[in-house]
């Protein structure tokens, strides 16, 4: 093996979305928290980033590159069953006034982002952090190990 091993694009992602997805989770890190980008959760959906901080508290950023975006996604409050604060996260000329109160809100570019609203704390129920977070574990060691040996079997989907 030459170099670094280095993340496969998975093609889902807009531009726009990728480059607020890389300053989410910058702004993340500063603060503390690790995110995994593309997380699966057991109700079949995916969260853009699901992102985890010392104490073991989750949160979950929902990304919107657009107007069209925001209006046609009716799952993001399902997202409220798998974290302990929701947030969504939009570029700088996205129309804040739009999002729902129940949130938190993040502005952001490739470079990074700010919170623009704290989201609510709703704690998760003790059997459903302790499911996500041996999730959220496999996940970061699973998609660590395939950078290293991406042809391993078994690794399944992360």
């Amino acid at each position: 093996m030459t170099g670094e091993p280095a993340l496969r694009p998975d093609g889902r992602q807009s531009p726009a979305a990728l480059a607020l997805q890389r300053g989410v989770l910058r702004h993340l890190a500063a603060l503390g928290l690790v995110g995994i980008p593309e997380f699966g959760l057991v109700s079949g959906r995916r969260a853009d980033i699901a992102a985890l901080d010392a104490k073991g508290e989750i949160a979950i950023v929902e990304i919107k590159s657009c107007i069209a975006d925001f209006r046609a996604d009716r799952k993001w409050p399902d997202y409220r069953l798998h974290c302990d604060r929701l947030f969504f996260a939009v570029a700088p000329d996205f129309p804040l006034e739009i999002l729902p109160d129940a949130v938190g809100i993040l502005v952001g570019d490739a470079f990074g982002a700010e919170l623009v609203r704290p989201a609510p704390l709703h704690p998760l129920p003790a059997a459903t952090r302790k499911a996500l977070l041996i999730r959220l574990a496999r996940a970061g060691a699973g998609r660590l190990a395939r950078l290293y040996d991406p042809d391993a079997l078994g690794l399944g989907e992360f």
